[in-house]
Parts: C-alpha cells; structure tokens; sequence
C-alpha cells in the first residue's frame, strides 16, 4: 500500500475542494436566490448531490494518509497510528449489493457497442402530448410548441434503452418506444452510446465513496455537465436565453450533429468506465479470499433494486 505524505495528501484535497467549490458557486447562489437552472442544477438534483460532501477528497483503495487521525471519524476508514486508510471490509458489509450491480453493469456496458440511433428523442418524449403542467421544465417554452414537438415524436422511431430515461415518458410516449427496459434489465439493455448512461457514471463514482478516488469522481463529475448540455441543447425546449443554441434533432444537419457529439462522449464514458470497474476489482479483490472468486471477476450477477 502506497503511503502519501500529509503535505501530499492534504495539497491534494484543499486543490480538490476548491474546484468543488468553484463548480458550485453557482448552483449555491441560485439556491440563496430562489433561482433553478435546466441544465446546471440537474446533477445536484436528480443525483441528489451535497456540494460539501463532493468537495471530501478520497484516495481510494491501495492509498493510505499519513498524520490523518481526523478521518477515523469518516464512514469506511480506518486508522492506525495516524495512518488513515480505506476500510474494504466495512464499506464491502454496507455496499456490497451496489458494488456488484454497478460491476455487472459497466462489465456488460463496455461489452456491447454504442448505438446511434435514438437522437435525444428521449426528452421529447417526456412532453410528447402533454399541457403545459406537465412540462418538466416549466417556465421555458417549446422550442416547436406542443404540436410541433408531438409531430417530431410521431415522424422518428423512438428507441431508449436506458430505464430512467424512459420512467419519465409520458403515458402516451410509453408505447411509441421500441424498447421496454427496467431496473432487472438493466446490465442487459445498457449500451455506451446513451447520454444517460454516462451521466450515471458520475452517480455510481459518488455513491461508492470513499472507494473510488475523488479525482476519477470529479472527472465524472465534467463529463456529466457536458452530456447534461448537448441532452438539453437538443431537448425540446427553448433555451437561448440562458446561451444553448440548440441541436436540431428534428433536421437531417441536427441529428447528425447530435451523432457526432453522442460518439465523442461513447470514448470518454468508456475510457471511465474501465477505470471505475479497474477500482472496484481492486476493492474486490483485496477485501475477498482469493478463492471466492477469480480476479477481477464476481461468482455471479447480483440482485439488487433502486
């Protein structure tokens, strides 16, 4: 085990919790305000986010902190003679079901090749006939107004393989889509081409501290709030106040650079994806004898719920 001096480490996490704080800025002063934002306050919210609990800088496994007492107070730490390290052991007793859920998934993710095909249809069909109080984000106009949106929704075949895109469909959109997933099937229906399924990288780094190191959490973090941007800049609303110009999915220009940009983020979420499952074989690895399971792999698909 590696083990980085206290100047190190503590460099390390004030520089870690300045960039939180600087991504945050905003959002908190929005919050003061009464202000909300369709594109910036999405990862704080949906993925339920603390600015103050982003901003605590892990190691991750194999690191220990030299002169950390403090953090035998933090949740899965361990500390002897000063020395902080993670606890595998204790954070393995309390998320071990997540660990292996998000293990399958990124396993069967980078399995499979990305598809191209859905065009960020999965927004229109969100208000895809629905009034005006049905609008997730109310306040900010249709781009192409009810009728418009509808009519590009009924043009395009609908194709969303990511769960908790299509839950928020509207009951009218549900059958439109070709795709039926779930939660159970999930690891099968995952594919790297989906914006949602990179966002959710972010989700899975920050659930699973402190056994993912902070610096692969924040750089999922960035990659989340550039996919959040084309998400909406090619979502059905109208968003040129607040400096989007939109991608028009709705002409043959726009869903081209729409496919464009969807395959940069396919290389960035994977190359991510391969560190994060790297860091939980590790984490597995070691807290596990080496018998209950071949390196780098699990006994088999575990069963869990969100």
């Amino acid at each position: 085990m590696q083990t980085l001096p206290e100047q190190v480490w503590r460099e390390r996490a004030a520089a870690h919790a300045a960039v939180v704080e600087r991504l945050a800025a905003d959002r908190l002063a929005r919050r003061v305000e009464g202000r909300t934002h369709p594109v910036d306050d999405f990862l704080w919210d949906y993925y339920a986010v603390r600015p103050a609990r982003l901003a605590r800088w892990h190691p991750g496994p194999g690191v220990a902190l030299d002169r950390a007492p403090e953090r035998a107070g933090w949740a899965h730490y361990a500390v002897a003679g000063g020395t902080a390290y993670l606890d595998r052991s204790s954070f393995l007793a309390r998320r071990e079901r997540t660990v292996d859920f998000v293990h399958d998934l990124l396993r069967e993710t980078l399995s499979r090749p990305g598809r191209f095909g859905c065009f960020g249809l999965h927004e229109w069909a969100m208000v895809y006939r629905a009034d005006e109080h049905g609008l997730r984000h109310q306040g900010w106009p249709l781009r192409l107004g009810q009728e418009g949106t509808d009519a590009v929704v009924e043009a395009h075949q609908v194709a969303c393989s990511h769960f908790d895109a299509h839950r928020f469909f509207t009951p009218a959109a549900v059958p439109r889509n070709t795709l039926s997933p779930t939660r159970e099937s999930q690891p099968a229906m995952e594919q790297p081409g989906c914006l949602h399924a990179g966002m959710d990288l972010f989700k899975w780094c920050f659930k699973l501290a402190p056994a993912v190191p902070s610096d692969l959490t924040l750089e999922a973090f960035l990659l989340a709030r550039d996919i959040r941007e084309l998400d909406m800049r090619a979502a059905p609303y109208d968003l040129r106040q607040l400096g989007y110009e939109p991608v028009r999915i709705e002409t043959v220009a726009g869903r081209a650079e729409y496919v464009a940009a969807q395959r940069d983020f396919t290389v960035r979420s994977n190359e991510l994806r391969q560190r994060l499952l790297a860091m939980l074989d590790e984490v597995l690895d070691e807290a596990l004898p080496p018998a209950s399971a071949p390196p780098g792999r699990r006994a088999g698909p575990a069963q869990t719920s969100w």
